[in-house]
């Protein structure tokens, strides 16, 4: 199986950023770790070996990015900047991670996940840019993220909070592509993010955008349960 290590300045960030690359082909994958996670972590974790058949056989190229959380949500700083260096992170993905991988795999089938936090940054680039991206998997993902705001709200949070913005989405071009989205939420019941799930499930039915709401047993907030998770959902929403 191909893996490579690449690392760049970023001018989106001011910074280096580190990522790393798995297989040689088929949809290509953008993985975002959970919270103040490594780049490496779902290697480190199993992700990568749980879906080592599908990389092995080509039909999947998976680039797992690094994070700036404690630049951004983790801030101690005025939330201002929190919201802020998000969307500085949000134009590194854009601008320079998706370029990366549509030169390195110009198959354009393109996926978004991640669990816990990284869900959040999955669905917020999905759901921001849907003529980008063909399917979310969101694995027991956060989907407000007013939590790390301190009270504190303006227009670059509300647009980077699904929750949110998508109550009130109305351009009819991105209705479509929204509708034209694979789009999987995956949380255990007895998580507390559950209820978060269940609001954003509904907000997209009410704009008439299908989306696959599975519930699973119990917490299922942990790797052995996202290794199932992962492996039963890259492929579809079954």
């Amino acid at each position: 199986m191909h893996r490579q290590y690449h690392r760049w300045w970023s001018p989106s960030l001011n910074r280096h950023m580190s990522l790393l690359e798995f297989g040689h082909g088929g949809a290509r994958v953008v993985v975002y770790p959970t919270s103040r996670g490594a780049f490496h972590e779902w290697e480190d974790r199993g992700m990568i070996d749980a879906l080592g058949h599908q990389l092995h056989n080509g039909q999947l190229h998976i680039v797992c990015i690094e994070q700036v959380d404690e630049e951004s949500w983790f801030n101690r700083g005025h939330p201002y900047h929190r919201a802020r260096r998000h969307d500085d992170y949000d134009r590194y993905v854009l601008h320079e991670v998706l370029p990366f991988t549509w030169n390195r795999n110009p198959t354009p089938y393109l996926i978004t996940t991640g669990a816990s936090l990284g869900a959040f940054h999955a669905m917020d680039f999905a759901f921001r840019y849907p003529q980008w991206v063909n399917r979310v998997i969101s694995l027991s993902g956060l989907c407000d993220i007013r939590r790390f705001m301190d009270g504190y709200h303006d227009e670059t949070l509300y647009y980077h909070n699904p929750i949110e913005y998508l109550k009130n989405e109305h351009e009819g071009w991105r209705l479509d592509a929204l509708r034209r989205q694979d789009i999987i939420l995956v949380v255990g019941n007895g998580d507390q993010l559950v209820h978060q799930n269940r609001e954003l499930s509904g907000t997209l039915w009410q704009k008439g955008i299908g989306n696959a709401l599975r519930e699973w047993d119990g917490f299922a907030h942990d790797w052995p349960v996202w290794h199932h998770q992962i492996q039963r959902y890259i492929g579809g929403s079954d």
